[in-house]
């Protein structure tokens, strides 16, 4: 027998709240204790661990936060998490909320859990997959397209054929500054040049075949600006103030300077940066930080003077920030910029700028001001939401965001300031009884030609001078391998006209050709099936489903790696061209046909899970290899590793997957 006795004198903060360890009688210890009290509002900090853990409420009444359910709990409830299951416990009575709590490691359970951790998280939720509004004073470049918005559409592909319910949004941020900035250059309007680049940005994103559940237009949407309003209201009402602060103006007009108008060195790491935000670092700025600021009005140094603006203190939310994140998915880069920006003491961010081109406040201003585009962006994340359960009949709306809804962003790491940290505040700020449930994947700059990729000094190669209906698979396919995930990567001409020829061609291309050209040859253009299996046979089909699972972990919302996904697609295909170079001793062979026979069935095998695993990244590549083997297409992600149907009609000996990118090129001009 074994005695706990819980010192309830004697207590210590623990998980946001006072915890009381027991002292153990016996020695039996695979069961850890412990008692906790929750105060009247209170609740404890996010948490997952690796261990099982149960609370049993003794006292009170509260609710449980776990992966965007709320349950409610009273004295009597019983809960049990599994490993890793991230929650919260909430007093929402009148008088403290007492529990125990039990805990203990189970290997087994651990393990099953970490397994399917991606999948149980996101069961049963709409999915909503933001990949960041791109701004219309161009069109999209490479270095977008292989980050936010190709990151979002395999996601979105990989989920829905998995079973999950997830929708693709995104749309023309068109109230940014630097729109006004464009406008001035190609002597026109904000108004036109957003529509002109609105336009081209989502042509160009069907050309990549992204296509979209939802592409918000802001300044061309009806509903639009009256639900920012709104959003801006509750702001207000939750305390957002019209603050006195430091700001910069053009010495020779008088006007008020922020981002575009604005150019310096980023106090933090001192790299040249725009005003507002360091694409070098991170780190967001006032503007009246910079290391040697100048107008771009009139190229010379700015005028200090003061500015009356909605202003949010960031410093008075850092609890809310941290406890967020901990129940988010978000990378260590993004938890030390979060550290370095909440170190700032009573670091004010303005919220609203004088400004003529934007939507302003219902609320009065000094003078005209507008909400600054990229707190507007927080709501606009809520209004596609809307549109879609519009369009569905669903009951999601924008002023009632729902505890089950599942978000994921995809940004660029220049990005991550607002969307880790400011957005998750204003969520807390709008909707205090709602508690975010948001994903970051943030990627790296991708260079060209080793400097970095920039629509407003037009250092780019567009999507429409590469993307044709022939190189679009070819494309998605070096971006997704090359793309900056943890470091920066750098897009050379050469090197993806390498890589279609040797990959490509030379190895995928190859031996399907090959493939098609023996079962024609050998089986009469019919799949065979498998014979004798050899020791060499059966841990290759284990490989084959070892495989599958690694690429389904790359997939998955918990391990999502584009460049790890090509290379265990690579690998897959280096194995079969291994497989096929080992059997061809034995294919004029009569005694060991059925060993041969065997050896091509698993080539097809691998065919068919290569058009399975290939349909997020490559979709017109695995419809096409679906249809050359007998015309089955498994829509849904498999479970497992399946040889092709003996008898199904093999038709790969004349298909072209894959061409010189060179080539595609000049037969698309010929055609012109």
């Amino acid at each position: 027998m074994q005695t706990l006795q819980f010192e309830l004198a004697t207590f210590s903060p623990a998980f946001g709240i006072d915890m009381s360890q027991p002292v153990v009688s016996g020695g039996y210890s695979q069961i850890s204790a412990a008692w906790g009290t929750v105060p009247v509002g209170g609740q404890t900090t996010p948490h997952k661990h690796d261990e099982v853990e149960a609370f049993v409420i003794l006292s009170g009444q509260g609710k449980v936060i776990t992966d965007g359910q709320y349950l409610p709990v009273s004295a009597g409830t019983l809960i049990v998490f599994e490993p890793f299951e991230s929650h919260v416990l909430c007093n929402t009575g009148d008088q403290p909320l007492k529990f125990t709590d039990f805990y203990w490691r189970d290997a087994a359970q651990r393990q099953l859990t970490a397994q399917n951790n991606a999948d149980s998280r996101l069961q049963e939720r709409p999915i909503f997959i933001f990949s960041t509004p791109p701004t219309p004073n161009g069109d999209l470049h490479l270095g977008h397209l292989s980050g936010p918005y190709l990151g979002a559409d395999v996601m979105t592909r990989f989920l829905r054929a998995t079973g999950k319910e997830a929708y693709h949004l995104t749309g023309s941020d068109d109230y940014q500054s630097y729109v006004i900035g464009c406008a001035r250059q190609e002597n026109s309007t904000p108004k036109e040049v957003a529509s002109r680049y609105a336009a081209e940005i989502k042509a160009t994103l069907d050309m990549m075949d992204i296509h979209l559940d939802q592409f918000t237009i802001t300044s061309d949407d009806p509903n639009y600006a009256s639900g920012l309003r709104d959003f801006f209201s509750r702001l207000v009402a939750g305390g957002l103030s019209q603050k006195n602060g430091p700001a910069l103006f053009d010495s020779v007009s008088g006007d008020y300077l922020y981002e575009v108008d604005v150019h310096g060195y980023c106090p933090t790491c001192n790299s040249s940066s725009n005003g507002n935000i360091c694409e070098e670092c991170g780190e967001p700025n006032t503007c009246v930080e910079f290391i040697a600021p100048h107008s771009r009005l009139s190229e010379e140094a700015p005028r200090r003077g003061e500015a009356t603006r909605y202003s949010l203190c960031l410093s008075d939310f850092k609890s809310t920030i941290l406890a967020h994140q901990q129940r988010a998915k978000i990378s260590p880069r993004l938890q030390q910029l979060t550290e370095n920006v909440l170190a700032r003491p009573d670091f004010n961010i303005p919220i609203t700028h004088p400004a003529e081109w934007g939507i302003s406040p219902r609320e009065e201003t000094v003078g005209s001001q507008v909400i600054w585009v990229w707190p507007e962006m927080a709501y606009g994340f809520l209004h596609g939401i809307a549109e879609i359960g519009k369009r569905l009949g669903r009951d999601w709306q924008a002023n009632k965001p729902q505890a089950d809804w599942k978000i994921m962003h995809f940004f660029g790491y220049d990005n991550s300031f607002y969307h880790a940290i400011l957005y998750p505040v204003l969520y807390n700020v709008a909707f205090p009884e709602w508690q975010c449930d948001i994903d970051y994947n943030d990627n790296e700059f991708y260079l060209l030609d080793g400097l970095k990729f920039s629509t407003s000094r037009r250092h780019a190669i567009w999507g429409k001078d590469i993307l044709t209906p022939e190189t679009v698979d070819s494309v998605r396919f070096y971006l997704a391998w090359t793309r900056g995930e943890q470091t920066r990567t750098n897009f050379t001409l050469a090197d993806f006209h390498r890589c279609v020829d040797d990959v490509l061609v030379g190895q995928w291309q190859h031996w399907l050709s090959d493939l098609g050209l023996r079962v024609e040859e050998d089986f009469s253009s019919l799949a065979p099936d498998a014979g004798t299996w050899t020791p060499a046979h059966i841990a290759y089909f284990t490989g084959l489903e070892n495989r599958l699972r690694t690429l389904r972990n790359f997939y998955s919302a918990d391990g999502f790696s584009l460049n790890c996904v090509v290379d265990e697609l690579n690998t897959l295909v280096r194995d079969a061209i291994k497989l096929a170079a080992t059997n061809q001793r034995i294919r004029s062979n009569s005694a060991v046909r059925n060993e041969y026979r065997t050896s091509v069935a698993l080539e097809l095998a691998t065919a068919q899970l290569l058009a399975s695993v290939t349909a997020p990244i490559l979709p017109r590549f695995s419809a096409s290899l679906f249809n050359a083997l007998g015309g089955v297409s498994i829509e849904q992600w498999p479970e497992r590793v399946s040889l092709v149907t003996s008898g199904l009609p093999i038709e790969l000996t004349n298909c072209v997957f894959f061409k010189s990118v060179i080539a595609s090129y000049a037969e698309e001009t010929d055609n012109v």
